[in-house]
């Protein structure tokens, strides 16, 4: 057993492939992970206000990686590792900028 196994399910039919090995994560926490260390990187160098409307573009960033995980849960239609990928890529922004938002407003609250 993998350590990747306890933060992904690994799936064949959902993982990228390199060189006949497979990715340690699906494509969906592919991006997920991509996106959201380039989000924490950028954020230490780059100024982002954070108001509600950052709030609400992290919410926003969030919707289409949950359309597209609960059409296919509920087997609506079949996804493909490409939009999970990109689902994935904008979710993971989404969730660093909802994170931040969290933390910030907890700091500043309660310290």
């Amino acid at each position: 057993m993998s350590v990747f196994d306890y933060i992904c399910h690994r799936r064949p039919e959902r993982s990228f492939f390199y060189k006949g090995r497979q990715f340690p994560v699906c494509a969906r926490c592919t991006g997920f992970y991509i996106s959201g260390i380039a989000s924490i990187i950028l954020l230490n160098f780059i100024q982002v206000p954070y108001s509600l409307t950052t709030l609400l573009l992290g919410i926003l960033l969030l919707i289409p990686c949950a359309i597209d995980g609960f059409t296919q849960l509920f087997e609506f239609r079949e996804s493909n590792n490409t939009l999970r990928l990109i689902t994935g890529l904008l979710g993971g922004v989404g969730l660093i900028l909802v994170y931040e938002m969290m933390i910030r407003f907890f700091v500043y609250t309660f310290l």
